[in-house]
């Protein structure tokens, strides 16, 4: 596989995980990532704590899934799109969720690289393998 983008939908963390996982082992392997962070998404990519928000069904195993991360030395799903990025990974805030959602670029975390439409990421994504999560 040559290119991976990955539309970044959810903001929970049992989801986010999986970006974290899936752009990193994908970008350390020489694949073209990118990430299209819209919606609920960009509540994990907005200034500030990363907090873990687990789905109801999930919340009460939030303590177990933490002490399992810790354990197995699993790094944050922030701590694995942020080495994704060393190898070259990209990640954009789509424009019209943030202007729906009220966020600035100034409110985005660093680990975005820019706000744009969803035809550039589409244009990017082109011949390549696409993931909604």
């Amino acid at each position: 596989m040559s290119k991976l983008s990955i539309v970044v939908f959810s903001g929970t963390t049992d989801k986010l995980l999986s970006v974290g996982v899936l752009s990193q082992a994908a970008a350390a392997m020489g694949t073209e990532v990118r990430l299209f962070v819209t919606f609920w998404g960009l509540l994990g990519f907005t200034k500030g704590e990363k907090k873990m928000i687990l789905p109801k069904e999930f919340e009460s195993m939030g303590p177990a899934l933490m002490e399992g991360m810790k354990r197995e030395k699993v790094s944050s799903w922030y701590d694995m799109v942020k080495e994704a990025k060393e190898f070259g990974a990209k990640v954009y805030a789509c424009s019209m969720a943030c202007g729906v959602m009220n966020i600035k670029k100034e409110d985005l975390d660093p680990i975005v690289d820019d706000m744009v439409g969803a035809a550039t990421f589409l244009q990017e994504a082109e011949d390549g393998q696409m993931l909604f999560i």
